[in-house]
């Protein structure tokens, strides 16, 4: 689902779903809390679903054809955009994990937003070498982000204070943030 803004639209950003095998969708609440962000701050924002969630054909694929399925939504937003309009994945979860690994091989995107993502349990070491920039936004009681490990991504980040990981109740400040971190795009 495209989403876009009333006016001009200033960039657009790819959405991506948490674990689709624990419930995750493109109408999962911080998803849509931030699609709504984006679009009211003139950012487009594509919504889609993995392959093998809802109506999508295809089938979960432990992540690699999830970066396929960021790859296709990057070009067909890209495809509906003017040319030239800055683009950025935004991922929550598991999305952030396969939206970043995906990012690396879009040359059109220009930024990366993982919302708590899942460093206890997904390998991350790839993301030192993405030509993007990264950024975090993160509960302080996220119980899959080790501070540690989060500390070790050295990315700009945005700490939600009462938080957990699934951000329950503070959906909109998780859409002011990603809207806040993406205001330079």
């Amino acid at each position: 689902m495209l989403h876009a803004p009333a006016g001009a639209v200033r960039a657009a950003a790819i959405l991506c779903h948490p674990h689709p095998q624990y419930g995750g969708d493109m109408d999962d609440p911080v998803v849509v809390a931030v699609t709504d962000a984006l679009v009211g701050a003139g950012i487009a924002a594509l919504r889609f679903n993995f392959g093998g969630v809802g109506a999508s054909q295809g089938t979960y694929d432990a992540g690699g054809q999830e970066q396929c399925d960021v790859g296709a939504a990057e070009a067909a937003l890209a495809g509906r955009m003017p040319t030239g309009t800055p683009l950025a994945v935004v991922g929550y979860s598991f999305g952030s994990w396969v939206g970043a690994r995906a990012a690396a091989g879009l040359p059109r995107v220009r930024r990366v937003v993982a919302i708590g993502p899942p460093l206890a349990f997904m390998e991350w070491s790839f993301v030192h070498s993405l030509r993007q920039p990264l950024d975090v936004v993160v509960g302080d009681r996220d119980q899959y982000c080790p501070r540690d490990a989060l500390e070790r991504l050295g990315a700009r980040t945005t700490i939600l204070a009462g938080a957990d990981h699934f951000f329950g109740r503070v959906e909109a400040a998780v859409g002011r943030a990603v809207v806040e971190l993406l205001a330079d795009l």
